[in-house]
């Protein structure tokens, strides 16, 4: 955790005398490097909410904060004028602390090996190999998807294998080829000038495109027919078919709109992610992605996002697709609009195709996330849509969930589970017994339950883990009932955590979210449906389990201490020597005699306890 800045009150008192007027802001630290450059509507308001409490900023902000040392501002004479000049000025001095995109692309090629049994692979630059290279291309994805496509369609080997003619004894095709991707080169089912063929083929569907190379094939299909070649001919159909597949696959990310850009982000605890899909010409040509430190608030970074973006790209689509708010919006769409020469749109769709890929831009985004948090997409993806669905400002990664479980108000207990990152964190799972309550108080019981968990943190909360961790979302097995209830014991606290309920249906199958005031249907975000879901039965299973436990330690309890002398300490005792109080029913008075702190008087009363009552069942 940053050290408080000792400036921090002279660097309020000279934010408070800037004008209130549009401009620039610029902060350095002692040494007059620059950290941060930011535009304001109005200066004075903008920069002196940095320097005012810290409470409310992300660790980034605070960390930017504590080495400020001074800051220098110009005045403009409206905002976009300020947009203009921050992006010229953040180009031109690459502050560590502004979204800072780096610029890594490159040319990309198409490498065709020398032949005999010639491969089809990416290269990032030419080499004297005697290979063929077809290219360049700006665009790495769009490279790795036509070869892809032509190693696919061709059936040309991919693996590691040593491709020469002829077959060995003992070698046998791999899986590619079972599966139809491959002609088994390196078990000699097919010749070096057959496959050469192919990989012509292949150069030609590269070079030429997919439209051309179906003529070619269909005239050469046909060709073959005519000489009564079959076996040819249905090769070469095959090929086409293949061609036809790959192209219907493609259209679940085809656009009704010829040129746009989709936009949308992903996050974790400590990362963000932006994912750009680049549509042209209705098609998918490229795709990209960035990871972010975490982000101040997501409106402000998606409009930081897109100024950085466009300043490293020359390609301007006339519609850009986003996922959510961006801040100053009109802002961007004119200075947009001035680079491109023609106007451009920023649109945010709720239905319809377009929704449908922002979703799916979101999903890779999440993907990205993933791998970076060790989650798999699906968890990355659920975890976006929860915070999506119930309007949280940061991802919840690490999540408590709560439920009471008693028979008619006897045995009550409480179940707490933990998941993180999207899965269960079995080792952070707690269980209570409910203290304060008598009888069936399901609303009293949670507020015990959570009152005791948020002590704990508070005084174990230095340590940052088990109890000393703040969850970032609580979630309840309960209605609003239970949220009306436990929300203000979180609120007096001081702590900033949501809290949220889980109502089922008439089935006990999760329906949706509960809030104070009302409910958030959850069936529309699948991913975050069967995470919640999951998260409902878990608390479920775990509460009940501990119920039933404790129940039945309960009933036997109260059997042995029945018994003159034998109370908690001897009753457990037996337990552990016998396995069940049907053994210590059986067990003589010497056997009694050997559990550790039994006395002879104590082990003639359990005797004779079970004597008369088994004389009591014989009559």
């Amino acid at each position: 955790m940053s050290a408080p800045n000792p400036k921090l009150s002279e660097l309020r008192r000279r934010a408070m005398a800037l004008p209130q007027q549009p401009g620039v802001y610029i902060m350095k630290n002692a040494a007059g490097a620059i950290l941060y450059i930011g535009k304001a509507k109005k200066l004075k308001n903008r920069v002196s909410q940095y320097f005012g409490s810290q409470t409310n900023h992300s660790p980034k902000v605070r960390k930017m904060v504590a080495s400020v040392d001074h800051f220098d501002y110009i005045v403009v004479g409206n905002e976009f004028e300020a947009l203009v000049l921050e992006c010229s000025l953040i180009k031109q001095h690459r502050p560590k602390y502004n979204i800072l995109l780096k610029d890594d692309k490159g040319y990309h090629y198409v490498r065709v090996s020398a032949p005999p049994y010639s491969r089809l692979s990416e290269a990032k630059q030419l080499a004297d190999d005697g290979a063929q290279y077809i290219g360049p291309f700006m665009s790495s994805y769009t490279v790795k998807q036509a070869v892809d496509e032509a190693n696919k369609i061709f059936s040309l080997s991919t693996c590691n294998r040593t491709l020469t003619h002829g077959k060995r004894a003992g070698d046998r095709p791999c899986l590619n080829h079972h599966i139809g991707q491959c002609c088994a080169p390196c078990t000699g089912r097919i010749d070096p000038d057959e496959y050469q063929a192919r990989v012509n083929d292949a150069v030609e569907f590269l070079t030429k495109g997919r439209a051309d190379t179906m003529a070619t094939l269909q005239e050469r299909m046909e060709a073959a027919a005519d000489r009564l070649d079959f076996e040819q001919a249905a090769r070469l159909r095959d090929r086409i078919n293949a061609i036809r597949r790959l192209g219907e696959k493609q259209k679940v990310i085809l656009s009704r709109i010829e040129q746009q850009d989709v936009i949308a982000l992903a996050q974790s605890a400590d990362t963000v992610c932006f994912e750009v899909f680049r549509f042209d010409g209705g098609r998918l040509t490229d795709r990209e992605d960035f990871l972010l430190d975490e982000p101040d608030d997501l409106p402000g970074t998606r409009g930081e996002f897109i100024r950085q973006y466009y300043t490293i790209r020359d390609r301007i689509p006339p519609q850009i697709t986003v996922d959510g708010e961006v801040e100053d919006t009109e802002l961007l769409e004119r200075w947009l609009s001035e680079k491109a020469g023609r106007r451009v749109h920023i649109v945010q769709p709720q239905i319809g195709e377009q929704a449908h890929l922002v979703d799916m831009c979101r999903a890779n985004a999440a993907e990205r996330v993933a791998q970076q948090a060790g989650m798999t997409g699906r968890q990355a993806t659920a975890l976006e849509d929860i915070r999506q669905l119930l309007g949280l400002t940061d991802t919840p990664t690490y999540i408590e969930c709560y439920d009471i479980s008693n028979t008619a108000g006897s045995d009550n207990v409480a179940g707490m589970v933990v998941f993180e990152n999207g899965k269960p964190l079995r080792s952070a799972y707690r269980r209570f017994r409910i203290k304060t309550v008598i009888g069936q108080d399901d609303y009293a019981s949670m507020t015990e339950v959570l009152t005791r968990r948020l002590d704990e943190y508070l005084a174990h909360r230095d340590e940052g883990v088990g109890f000393g961790r703040k969850p970032d979302l609580i979630l309840l097995d309960g209605g609003e009932g239970h949220v009306s209830t436990v929300k203000p014991v979180v609120d007096r606290y001081g702590l900033d955590i949501p809290v949220f309920g889980l109502v089922k249906d008439d089935r006990h199958r999760t329906r949706a979210v509960a809030l104070v005031g009302g409910e958030i249907d959850i069936h529309l975000k699948r991913a975050a449906y069967t995470l919640l879901s999951g998260i409902q039965e878990e608390v479920h299973r775990y509460a009940i389990d501990y119920h039933r436990k404790r129940r039945k330690k309960s009933t036997v309890s109260t059997v042995l201490t029945s018994i003159d002398g034998i109370g908690q300490t001897r009753a457990r005792a037996l337990l552990r020597q016998f396995g069940s109080v049907r053994n210590v029913a059986r067990a003589s008075t010497e056997e009694l005699l050997l559990v550790k702190g039994m006395t002879r008087p104590a082990a003639q009363a359990i005797h004779d306890y079970f004597d008369k009552e088994n004389q009591s069942e014989g009559e």
